[in-house]
């Protein structure tokens, strides 16, 4: 019975650990966008995008499991006006900030099944 539980708690970690990896790339690629982060109406660069975002995400940390809900409770939505945050990329029509980073999730995990 022990092993069984040893064996959960691996799976656990290695899935905790695999969780972690996208979320620091998904960071980072927002830090290294040349896009416009918009939120509540102002503009941001990616790096203070990463600055909001992570203060959002030690907020929510409790609530995060899994990078889904990374982009959910720290990358979405302002919880104080309820407004979208939105990606301006040249020459490319604005997008919701949840719709570029779960595209960009899908094809990072592409990359690294």
């Amino acid at each position: 019975m022990k092993w069984i539980m040893l064996f959960a708690a691996m799976l656990s970690t290695s899935a905790n650990a695999h969780t972690l990896d996208e979320i620091e790339h998904l960071l980072a690629f927002v830090k290294d966008t040349n896009c416009v982060y918009e939120r509540n109406g102002k503009q941001h660069t990616g790096t203070e995008a990463v600055e909001h975002i992570k203060k959002k995400y030690d907020y929510y940390s409790e609530e995060i499991d899994s990078a889904e809900d990374f982009i959910k409770y720290a990358a979405t939505k302002s919880k104080m006006s309820g407004d979208y945050y939105m990606v301006h990329c040249p020459d490319q029509p604005a997008v919701k900030s949840k719709t570029w980073l779960l595209a960009e999730l899908a094809s990072y995990r592409a990359a690294h099944p």
